[in-house]
């Protein structure tokens, strides 16, 4: 039988709300959160954090779902740490005082919490994170029991109409469908995992072998509502092989004749990094920190790139891409006065190249780059060219007024030697 948790929520609600609005152009649907979680335990408490001035008509949905909101009152400077901080300790004291207790939900995309969510494991409880996985930490997503992602509770359901003709609700899409290659190497560590235990591989306890194994796994990522479905597409590109042994499904690595001959390309993560690094060497050259959110950057990525395409690396939007250059220290993303995320340099980011690598010239930038700026004069190393540089000649050296300057007194003036 299938374990049944009992579920504490904690939801970091300004964290998650800009983050949906950022992504997926909708606002945050608790419901939708609640729902999902009651399918892993039964939820017993829901607590939410923000400063619920500026959130005023979000107040009635979370008394609707019977979630207990704390009023966050933020720091002079507009921080947001007094909030985590919060959570975090009434995480930690529930854990230790409801022993009943034993599931977390956080329900946050700040990487903040990787603290907490390893205390929590420490004190032996399951932890879900709910999160989108453009704004979620990638760390966050590998060290909990289980990541749902936000976009996938929203993947099932039928666009709502709109009265002015628009449908944000489009977030889903079957085109948004991550390439198999992707999960391949995954599902085969599990199938080899599951051998080494002598288990038989049924459809449940390969997901949740998969789930242990990378707890950022979902099956709707490719573009099935189901495991099952997801088994049978996989079966379908005869990249497994399925079998029915006393009444249970049973999944198998296909054999050598079946594996296609064409497979499908490996796109790493790590060659769409340094594809979007060149990018923003050129946001750096022009100045363009925090001008350009992450569709712009995506336009520069697109120059230098024209076939470029993020879910050929594994990311389902671009977004995710740049969450992933965010943990790396390459980019940092910042929401703006109107709550828009805005890319400015990571702490791992190299702003200078080097003086004997010229900037690339790339066709069709000057049309949409900033008119005043314009590409900065590369400085030609010494030693390199045999004639001295024009600039050097009209400025000779000055040792012996360096040697007057000791010799001046305090009160009188300064008289070259």
């Amino acid at each position: 039988m299938e374990e049944r948790h009992r579920i504490a929520v904690f939801i970091d609600f300004d964290n998650i709300e800009i983050g949906v609005k950022n992504t997926l152009g909708r606002d945050f649907d608790v419901s939708s959160v609640l729902e999902t979680l009651k399918e892993r335990g039964e939820v017993l408490t829901k607590i939410a954090y923000a400063d619920w001035t500026r959130h005023g008509e979000m107040s009635r949905a979370m008394s609707q779902h019977g979630v207990q909101m704390v009023q966050r009152h933020p720091g002079p400077r507009g921080d947001k740490n007094g909030a985590d901080i919060n959570l975090a300790l009434d995480a930690l004291e529930m854990a230790l005082t409801k022993p009943h207790i034993d599931a977390f939900a956080i329900v946050s995309g700040d990487s903040d919490f990787i603290s907490l969510v390893e205390k929590l494991k420490q004190y032996n409880k399951t932890v879900y994170v709910v999160g989108g996985r453009a704004f979620t930490s990638t760390i966050l997503q590998k060290n909990c029991r289980e990541f749902i992602s936000y976009e996938s509770l929203l993947a099932p359901a039928e666009p709502a109409p709109h009265r002015h003709g628009r449908g944000p609700q489009r977030a889903a899409k079957a085109g948004s469908a991550l390439p198999f290659s992707n999960v391949t190497p995954l599902l085969y560590r599990a199938l080899e995992v599951l051998a080494r235990r002598e288990v038989q591989p049924q459809l449940g306890l390969l997901k949740s072998t998969m789930l242990q194994l990378d707890s950022s796994f979902t099956e709707r990522d490719y573009g099935a509502s189901s495991f099952r479905q997801f088994v049978e597409l996989l079966e379908k590109a005869r990249l497994v092989s399925t079998r029915k042994s006393s009444g249970h499904y049973l999944v198998e690595m296909p054999q050598a004749e079946e594996v296609p001959s064409l497979a499908e390309p490996i796109f790493r993560r790590e060659d769409a990094l340094q594809v979007l690094h060149k990018a923003l060497k050129v946001i750096d050259e022009n100045d363009l920190w925090g001008q350009l959110d992450s569709n712009a950057v995506k336009d520069y990525v697109q120059r230098l790139d024209p076939d470029f395409d993020e879910k050929r690396y594994g990311f389902s939007q671009f977004a995710e891409l740049l969450n992933y250059a965010q943990d790396l220290g390459l980019a940092r993303l910042e929401p703006d006065a109107n709550s828009v995320l805005r890319v400015f340099p990571g702490t791992q980011f190299t702003p200078m190249r080097s003086p004997l690598q010229p900037a690339p010239q790339l066709a069709g930038f000057g049309d949409w780059l900033p008119a005043e700026t314009a590409p900065a004069p590369v400085a030609q190393p010494q030693g390199e060219s045999e004639s001295p540089a024009p600039s050097t000649e009209s400025v000779p050296p000055k040792p012996k007024p360096r040697r007057s300057y000791r010799r001046r007194s305090r009160s009188g003036p300064r008289t070259p030697r």
